[in-house]
């Protein structure tokens, strides 16, 4: 068995597989910073809902994906940024809207896992984990 060298990027392929494929949950291992990306998307209304499953080994990070009526998936994109063989970091007065508002930074900072728009609100920056819109 292959370790995951980049286990963010593989939550947002993940997702992404779902998405297209049109399926209403999707299960990946669970982590500290997984969980603080599903929270952030469930905040700002991208997926209806997480939680994590114990399976006694390693636990399961459940995500609730969200459609419109129209089957139209709340996510349009979801891109890395930041990657373990090149990582990306914005200062506080670097921060920008993404697609005029509707789409969000996920940053790592000082203090935690944050979006874009709570960064510029707090004056930090940090590293830039993914774009999400």
């Amino acid at each position: 068995m292959s370790s995951i060298s980049d286990p963010i990027a593989d939550m947002l392929t993940r997702m992404r597989n779902a998405i297209k494929a049109g399926h209403l949950k999707v299960d990946m291992p669970s982590s500290k910073m997984k969980i603080a990306i599903a929270r952030i998307l469930k905040d700002e209304g991208f997926i209806k809902n997480f939680k994590v499953i114990d399976d006694n080994k390693q636990k399961l990070l459940r995500l609730y994906l969200k459609y419109t009526p129209t089957n139209q998936s709340a996510i349009l994109n979801l891109k890395r940024i930041s990657k373990p063989g090149r990582r990306v970091y914005k200062g506080a007065e670097e921060l920008r809207p993404i697609f005029n508002n509707i789409g969000i930074w996920i940053l790592s900072t000082s203090k935690g896992v944050i979006t874009n728009k709570a960064a510029k609100k707090l004056n930090v920056g940090g590293e830039v984990i993914c774009e999400i819109s």
